[in-house]
């Protein structure tokens, strides 16, 4: 059997209720905005193995560059490898359904009670854990990288001017995203 047509057979093996299901664990596991990253490549890399790391990276960096959340990109990539448009909105609607009733309530609720000092105080503690789970999701994004060092030095200057230099996320991104584009097509022509 050739390799396209296993990859066909495993695109079809994958049932949209499959798909659903492991975004809305997604959504109700990734509190916190980049902690659904972190689940993502858990579950769609790790145990489902329905994309490589690789692919993931390619997803996660084509995603860092458009505006909007990360994680909704990932799901509509993935459902449409697996599925094609219906498996993107599977998985879509998989991870959105929980956020939008749980966020609305809970958005709700914080309005109400906003001046709790232990309210504020659980917050600050989800928001520290979630800083971590997203640094250590960004170490994993480079180790497909640890072989090219100019991967490297782009990912330590965007950290750098992001974090030192006070920079917004857009003007990183326009001033090293072509030079770093340049690089690596030169690193490819090398390696030809």
């Amino acid at each position: 059997m050739t390799d396209l047509k296993q990859a066909e057979k495993v695109v079809q093996a994958v049932h949209l209720r499959a798909l659903f299901t492991t975004f809305l664990t997604i959504s109700l596991c990734g509190v916190g905005g980049g902690a659904g990253i972190v689940w993502a490549r858990r579950l769609v890399v790790e145990n489902r193995r329905w994309v490589t790391e690789g692919e993931f990276t390619d997803i996660i960096s084509l995603f860092q560059f458009m505006p909007g959340p990360n994680i909704i990109g990932i799901s509509v990539c993935v459902g449409a490898k697996m599925r094609g448009a219906i498996g993107a909105i599977a998985a879509l609607c998989g991870f959105l359904v929980i956020p939008w009733t749980v966020g609305l309530s809970l958005g709700l609720l914080y309005l109400q009670y906003a001046n709790l000092i232990a309210l504020r105080n659980i917050l600050g503690g989800i928001a520290t854990s979630a800083a971590g789970l997203l640094i250590a999701t960004g170490v994993r994004l480079l180790k497909p990288h640890h072989h090219r060092p100019a991967s490297l030095l782009f990912a330590a200057l965007a950290f750098s001017l992001i974090t030192f230099g006070k920079l917004p996320l857009a003007a990183v991104l326009v001033s090293l995203v072509p030079p770093s584009i340049l690089v690596a097509g030169i690193e490819n022509a090398r390696a030809r």
